[in-house]
């Protein structure tokens, strides 16, 4: 499963609190955490100081009382706590898990459960409610899915789709059929508008 996690497992930017306005990044890689800052600031003496960098391994972070301060006073505390699970071993292996199959995995569950999945994080309130989830969903659970069905779903959302009950869906269906018919129809005044001048006949 360790092979599954990319080289930086987290990320993240922020600056100072106020007064400071200096920039700092906390990059939580496989095998240690690496702090980085920018000196931000108007006074002479610092416009020639070069950015700051302190690389730990994940044991000595866990022993540097100093640096998990710092990291909770510029990010905040569940950062901070986030961080130390990282450096622990806690890692979240299926939100770490390629597109592809957390879509696969997904399309097995019920729908009340991808509702309640899709409030554990931001990854997952995305993928729950992405368009090739729904579309896999709404294949999985019609017998057929034609060309119209198709079109429409792409027009409403595939989730939309899904939760649209037969008598509107069919309702819909219909206005399509009927709105691509019109679309091909010679005798439609926007067609007529397409036609060159020479083809069309004179008024009396």
């Amino acid at each position: 499963m360790a092979a599954l996690l990319p080289v930086v497992l987290y990320e993240e930017n922020g600056q100072a609190p106020a007064p400071s306005k200096d920039f700092y990044q906390l990059q939580v890689c496989r095998g240690e955490v690496i702090m980085r800052w920018w000196k931000i600031s108007l006074r002479s003496e610092f416009r020639n100081t070069k950015p700051g960098e302190l690389k730990e391994s994940h044991l000595d972070f866990l022993d540097d009382a100093s640096m998990q301060a710092q990291i909770g006073i510029i990010f905040g505390q569940k950062i901070l706590q986030y961080v130390i699970n990282l450096c622990q071993g806690q890692y979240d292996f299926l939100e770490r898990l390629p597109e592809h199959l957390m879509l696969y995995i997904l399309t097995f569950l019920g729908l009340e459960d991808i509702a309640q999945l899709s409030q554990v994080s931001h990854t997952f309130q995305k993928i729950c409610n992405s368009e090739k989830l729904w579309e896999q969903i709404v294949v999985r659970s019609c017998d057929s899915v034609t060309p119209e069905m198709r079109s429409l779903a792409q027009n409403i959302g595939w989730k939309q789709f899904f939760f649209t009950n037969k008598l509107q869906l069919q309702l819909q269906l219909r206005r399509w059929r009927k709105r691509q018919e019109d679309s091909q129809d010679p005798q439609d005044p926007l067609h007529s508008l397409d036609e060159p001048l020479a083809e069309r006949p004179l008024e009396q």
